[in-house]
């Protein structure tokens, strides 16, 4: 089974001005979260989307497998898609730009369901456990929430605290989602093709697109989690995460 890596990466940002070309250590910020998703040891191939040629320009310089896709795409998934439809495969990984600390090993996680026998899944993401008494995460609307069946597939995400807390049976568990995912190659063009569902506009939360139209999203728990960048304070911290991990 192919399995590709699509790190989706527009030039323009709100919160922090060209993030992806931001200086960390000496390489932009995209090149180094292509870096890392190269080690990945499930991935076939690792290819960058990006509607810039400044970007472009840097990821050249880097050696690194880039496509040009369209500057009109509405959100990241939309560009995966039209990469994927470049560069062929049978599992697509939407890996943000913005993470060039993640453990090749988290991606993986995301990956390795679909090499398991029997009906691979429809898409893959990754949850972090998030303790009750951890209430500022919890409340936290930018915070995204997951409940999970007894499968490990996803009930539903939200903004808000989810579970509400009537009780507190042993061993209840809070999730925080984690922004990565892994598509079936005809889920994610299904996907792409549907229009924004009803909740999906209620919460800004597209993943509940698939939800409401009766596709299953397996939840991964996972133990790791690393920052992305979204702002200038952000990145000064990324940047001496990355000193200390990286720097001999």
């Amino acid at each position: 089974m192919k399995s590709v890596i699509v790190i989706p990466a527009r030039l323009s940002s709100s919160r922090l001005k060209e993030k992806m070309l931001a200086d960390l250590e000496g390489e932009p910020l995209i090149v180094r979260t292509w870096q890392q998703a190269m080690k990945s040891k499930l991935a076939s191939r690792v290819v960058v989307a990006t509607d810039s040629e400044r970007i472009a320009d840097a990821l050249r310089s880097a050696g690194a497998e880039f496509v040009m896709t369209s500057p009109d795409a509405a959100c990241g998934t939309d560009r995966i898609a039209e990469a994927a439809g470049i560069v062929g495969g049978e599992v697509f990984v939407n890996l943000q730009g913005d993470e060039p600390l993640i453990d090749p090993a988290t991606i993986d996680l995301a990956i390795e369901p679909f090499y398991r026998e029997g009906s691979p899944p429809d898409c893959t993401t990754l949850v972090f456990p998030v303790g009750p008494e951890e209430r500022h995460v919890i409340e936290d609307p930018h915070v995204v929430k997951a409940v999970l069946d007894t499968k490990g597939d996803a009930l539903y995400f939200s903004r808000s605290p989810i579970p509400y807390l009537r009780e507190t049976p042993p061993g209840m568990k809070f999730y925080r989602h984690i922004g990565l995912y892994a598509f079936r190659a005809d889920v994610l063009r299904a996907f792409v093709s549907l229009p924004p569902s009803l909740l999906e506009r209620a919460e800004s939360l597209e993943q509940l697109r698939l939800l409401e139209n009766g596709y299953r999203i397996r939840c991964i728990e996972t133990s790791v989690d690393t920052p992305g960048v979204n702002t200038a304070e952000e990145l000064e911290e990324v940047r001496r995460l990355f000193r200390s991990r990286f720097r001999p």
